[in-house]
């Protein structure tokens, strides 16, 4: 009877020694990550009204699009990371399927044939093997031992380079390597071996003639001329990048005054609501404007790191990490691409340029990233 009793005081003792768990923990929110994510997806709301010459249309469906991704996203971070580790194999070949669907039953525009329409709804099946592969490769990973044998690599590539190879096809080879690079990220963060990541470059420096001749379209070869000599056809291929550096140029360091740019409200420059948004924002706010962008950009980053690093399980880890560092590569991408430092290949900024699928895909990602976050309080509490 004595046992019973102490043991029921000292059961009393430990739960009184628990911390009190807050709501945002309960629901699965990473407080700091939602705080930076609103304040881009303000900051974007802002620019894109600019960008858009003052369309209310634009912003309000925007707007709604923001809705929607926010809601996806809280809706994402509820679901246990062993759920994504299990479904991982079935998304990744339901999303090879749509793909392969794309190639025979895709509407297209452009030249290009990227889209399915169902029942009258049309969206881009390439959005959703932003996360199916490096959800794939880090289950793959997950089950085999660290670090990845060669034979562990080769599988792993062959799963990066089966949806990378389709999307090429439609053609979208941006997308492509953005997508292969999600994937590579997580073998990368897997503790692959110096050996292998030089021989691959070596390889990619044997490569590049070969792909050069046979491997490019006329228009991508074309893209990678204009970036080298962008004066060449100032009024043809080169005209986007001439007026977005020029648009970047003539806002100096404190930028023309909001709506006040002349490059986007006279329509010189192109794109000026999707891909070249940024250019926008440097001219009317200058070199600050964009050095806070910057900064939020960074912090969001460091935020994704550190969720990573505190990763309870090399699944979390792993995808968590390549969510965050791909994010890294499109804003990368974005702005090289603006400042003549990349060629142009359509990669919006994220959050800031307008968009819906990318964006509800893009914050579906951070959903999962806040369910790593809170993976560990699950376990515990």
């Amino acid at each position: 009877m004595a046992s019973r009793d102490f043991s029921h005081r000292l059961s009393d003792a430990h739960g009184s020694l628990r911390k009190p768990v807050s709501l945002a923990r309960r629901l699965h929110i990473d407080v700091p990550l939602l705080v930076l994510l609103l304040v881009l997806a303000s900051v974007g709301l802002g620019v894109l009204y600019s960008a858009s010459g003052g369309d209310m249309n634009y912003v309000r469906r925007q707007s709604i699009f923001m809705c929607l991704a926010f809601t996806g996203m809280f809706i994402v971070a509820q679901i246990p990371l062993d759920f994504y580790r299990r479904w991982s194999p079935w998304a990744y070949l339901g999303g090879c399927a749509l793909l392969v669907g794309v190639l025979l039953f895709g509407t297209g525009a452009k030249g290009a044939q990227r889209w399915l329409e169902i029942a009258g709804f049309r969206f881009q099946p390439s959005e959703v093997m932003k996360l199916g592969v490096p959800m794939m490769v880090a289950a793959f990973l997950h089950q085999r031992a660290q670090p990845p044998s060669l034979v562990t690599v080769i599988g792993a590539l062959a799963i990066v380079a089966v949806p990378a190879a389709l999307i090429v096809r439609q053609p979208d080879l941006g997308t492509s390597i953005l997508i292969a690079a999600s994937g590579l990220f997580a073998l990368y963060l897997a503790g692959l071996s110096w050996k292998m990541i030089g021989a691959a470059a070596m390889g990619l420096v044997v490569s590049a003639w070969p792909i050069w001749q046979w491997g490019l379209r006329d228009y991508q070869r074309q893209r990678i001329l204009t970036l080298l000599n962008p004066h060449d056809d100032r009024f043809g291929a080169g005209w986007n990048i001439f007026n977005s550096k020029a648009a970047i140029g003539s806002g100096g360091v404190y930028g023309k005054g909001y709506l006040q740019g002349t490059q986007s409200q006279l329509d010189f420059l192109p794109e000026s609501h999707t891909d070249f948004i940024i250019a926008v924002l440097a001219e009317e706010w200058g070199m600050r404007g964009v050095l806070l962008l910057l900064l939020l950009y960074v912090l969001v980053i460091a935020r994704g790191i550190y969720i990573s690093f505190m990763a309870q399980h090399l699944f979390g880890r792993l995808l968590a990490g390549s969510i965050t560092l791909t994010f890294f590569v499109y804003v990368f991408v974005n702005i090289g691409m603006v400042t003549g430092l990349l060629p142009v290949v359509g990669v919006p900024l994220p959050i800031i340029s307008y968009g819906g699928t990318s964006l509800i895909t893009l914050m579906a990602g951070f959903g999962i990233l806040m369910a790593v976050g809170t993976e560990r309080r699950r376990v515990h509490f």
